[in-house]
């Protein structure tokens, strides 16, 4: 099965793919309008046929090798750019990549055309003149377009979510529907005293790496975030998969892990190693858009406070992670981990009370 993050990277790659293909279909389209039945480009005097199913494969092609080199490569290297100077430096390095693959078809298309070598001394005069002429220009141009419209999709799903930007399109939520879903609330430990200790924009910088730190043990195991909240993030999974696969209690280990594999990059940097402790249940939702001037996907349901009030409960029973009782029931802990049980407690705001449980990592002991 695939994994979430390589399902998560599959998802921003075929877009590239789906409107590469579409525009150059629809080029190919209003070329053929233009052109009609000639036989030859007048601006240039090169052989005219017209494919438009042949373009729309060579151009999805081409256009899945750019996403997978924006999703797991150039993406990384403007991480911290800004989003105009992410699109305008990507596009030009696109618009580079593209006229050199160009070129290069065009050798290939004419060399076949006229059934000589690419190396011949025609077919290298035929594609000197296209590269030369307004019409190879019209061509990257239009293409730029078509990839600056891929890379604001992609850095709009990124900031807003790939999921709820997928959602505002289908319109799946346009409509109020009730989910069950599991809620965790993460919290960073002694932030005010964090906070104070580093003055605001310092703390706000620890935060951005905190953040990034987290964010590849939630992805991995198919976490959504729906909020940041100051130095809390609120992470969600759909009813199901997640509790086959633990990947709720994977995730909180994975992120803890990770944390403390960058503990020197937090101490020679801030000079403190930031944690968490966490709160999970899980329960029924309202999900749907709300808002006329900021449209937002919302949940809306009694399982976001009491997880909220569950997180607020570690300090108490000091311990970093907190589940409810109804989330325990339905899981399968398996030998990769252990429950102890904390006894029942009222939460504010609740008449009835509440069983809690601490989650750990059981210990394997390695043979001599």
């Amino acid at each position: 099965m695939i994994s979430p993050k390589n399902k998560r990277n599959l998802l921003k790659i075929i877009p590239f793919g789906i409107i590469s293909s579409i525009s150059s279909f629809l080029y190919s389209l209003i070329e053929k309008g233009i052109l009609g039945d000639s036989s030859i480009y007048p601006s240039t005097g090169n052989p005219y046929v017209f494919d438009p199913i042949t373009a729309a494969i060579f151009s999805l092609i081409l256009g899945l090798f750019i996403g997978i080199f924006e999703v797991l490569l150039l993406s990384k290297w403007f991480r911290k750019s800004s989003l105009l100077k992410k699109i305008l430096l990507k596009t030009a390095i696109y618009i580079l990549l593209l006229t050199v693959f160009i070129l290069l078809l065009s050798i290939i298309d004419h060399a076949l055309e006229m059934k000589l070598s690419p190396l011949d001394k025609r077919v290298l005069d035929y594609s000197a003149i296209f590269l030369t002429s307004f019409a190879f220009w019209t061509v990257i141009i239009y293409a730029s377009a078509g990839i600056g419209i891929c890379l604001f999709y992609t850095e709009i799903s990124d900031n807003i979510g790939q999921g709820v930007l997928l959602n505002f399109f289908t319109g799946k939520y346009h409509r109020p529907k009730e989910e069950k879903r599991i809620f965790m609330f993460i919290d960073m430990k002694s932030s005010t005293t964090i906070a104070e200790k580093l003055g605001h924009v310092q703390y706000f910088n620890m935060l951005k790496e905190y953040y990034a730190d987290l964010s590849d043990p939630i992805v991995q195991y198919g976490g959504e975030i729906y909020q940041y909240v100051g130095d809390e993030i609120v992470i969600s999974w759909k009813y199901g998969k997640a509790f086959n696969n633990n990947d709720v209690l994977h995730c909180f280990f994975a992120m803890k892990t990770s944390l403390l594999g960058e503990s020197k990059k937090y101490e020679s940097k801030f000079g403190v190693i930031p944690t968490f402790k966490a709160g999970a249940h899980l329960g029924k939702v309202t999900t749907g858009e709300i808002g006329v001037i900021k449209k937002e996907i919302i949940f809306s349901g009694d399982v976001l406070n009491t997880t909220a009030r569950i997180q607020g409960l570690c300090n108490n029973y000091k311990v970093d992670f907190l589940v409810s009782q109804k989330l325990i029931r339905s899981i399968n802990l398996g030998q990769e981990f252990r429950s102890q049980a904390l006894g029942e407690t009222e939460l504010r705001g609740r008449n009835k009370k509440i069983s809690l449980y601490t989650i750990k990592k059981t210990e394997h002991i390695k043979p001599t």
